[in-house]
């Protein structure tokens, strides 16, 4: 899970590069990302902001060759250990409407960038998530994603469909591990005189659980080949990051219902499943917001005509 949380947002970086970068962002950045030798990392979510990104307080102001930049972000992945950072930000504060002001920079450590903590949190421990501040943090023109302003909002909009689907595929490899390992241990495990897959309360779990494991993972993949089609997957991405997450949550649950007290216990691996499983509901947008995405493009394909 966290290997694959540092890699979503290296990713996501890497293909806002190949689809809107310029030549030269694109030969700066992308050989070294592809080697591994720099790492990325985007930067979207701001304290008391949460999904609302049109309502950023993180401002980037020209000043001749660079741009000046204030505020702050959270709960930022990797950002630690990132040399690239695709900041959001706004760079026209009286744009209207508000999306028309974001633009996305590519930033690199400096004076002024600081990473000033990193969170506690629940699961998800093997990366660090951290609040990053920015005071007169410059940043050279030349940076700016595409150079041109005003574009940050749609084009995070596509970087957060590939993001959505990956976040749905971790939920995929969550859901399967928690199955694999209560397929296990309700063989090995007996009561009763049986294993315990043989009592039906056991069975019926079992069966559900692979039964939503198969529905979210045809979801996950038709989401991603139309991605790779080309055309705009945000309902698909909606869906599968929804619906593939959802199941991962209650596949942890009953993994850990069917290993009993050893569920609870950090003996076995199904603990941190159970752990890990939430931020795949809250994480890359809110199921919340997922299903306003999901309804608002439903209502733009399916119009109804007078």
């Amino acid at each position: 899970m966290s290997l694959a949380g540092a890699m979503g947002g290296h990713t996501v970086v890497a293909k806002l590069l190949l689809d809107f970068g310029t030549d030269e962002q694109k030969d700066r950045y992308l050989p070294r990302m592809a080697t591994g030798e720099l790492r990325a990392t985007m930067a979207l979510t701001e304290p008391g902001g949460g999904s609302d990104l049109q309502a950023m307080r993180t401002t980037a102001r020209r000043d001749g060759d660079d741009y000046v930049v204030n505020g702050s972000k959270t709960w930022i992945t990797n950002a630690r250990h990132s040399g690239l950072v695709a900041l959001l930000c706004r760079t026209d504060p009286a744009a209207r409407p508000a999306h028309r002001g974001i633009s996305i920079l590519l930033a690199e450590p400096g004076p002024g960038y600081t990473v000033s903590r990193d969170l506690p949190k629940l699961g998800y421990k093997g990366v660090e998530s951290c609040e990053l501040s920015f005071d007169d943090f410059r940043v050279p023109a030349s940076a700016l994603l595409g150079q041109q302003e005003g574009r940050g909002f749609a084009q995070m909009m596509r970087g957060l469909e590939i993001g959505r689907i990956q976040v749905a595929s971790r939920a995929l490899g969550v859901s399967r591990a928690a199955l694999e390992d209560s397929l296990r241990y309700a063989q090995e495990r007996e009561s009763f005189g049986q294993p315990i897959w043989r009592h039906q309360s056991i069975s019926n779990y079992l069966a559900d659980m692979a039964t939503a494991l198969s529905a979210a993972r045809q979801l996950v993949i038709h989401a991603a080949r139309r991605y790779e089609s080309g055309e705009r997957c945000d309902l698909e991405a909606g869906m599968a990051k929804l619906f593939a997450s959802e199941t991962a949550m209650k596949i942890a649950l009953d993994a850990v219902r069917i290993h009993g007290g050893y569920g609870y216990s950090t003996e076995f691996d199904v603990e941190r499943y159970f752990r890990d499983a939430p931020l795949m509901i809250v994480g890359e947008g809110t199921n919340e917001i997922q299903r306003n995405v999901i309804t608002r493009e439903l209502i733009r394909r399916n119009p109804v005509r007078s």
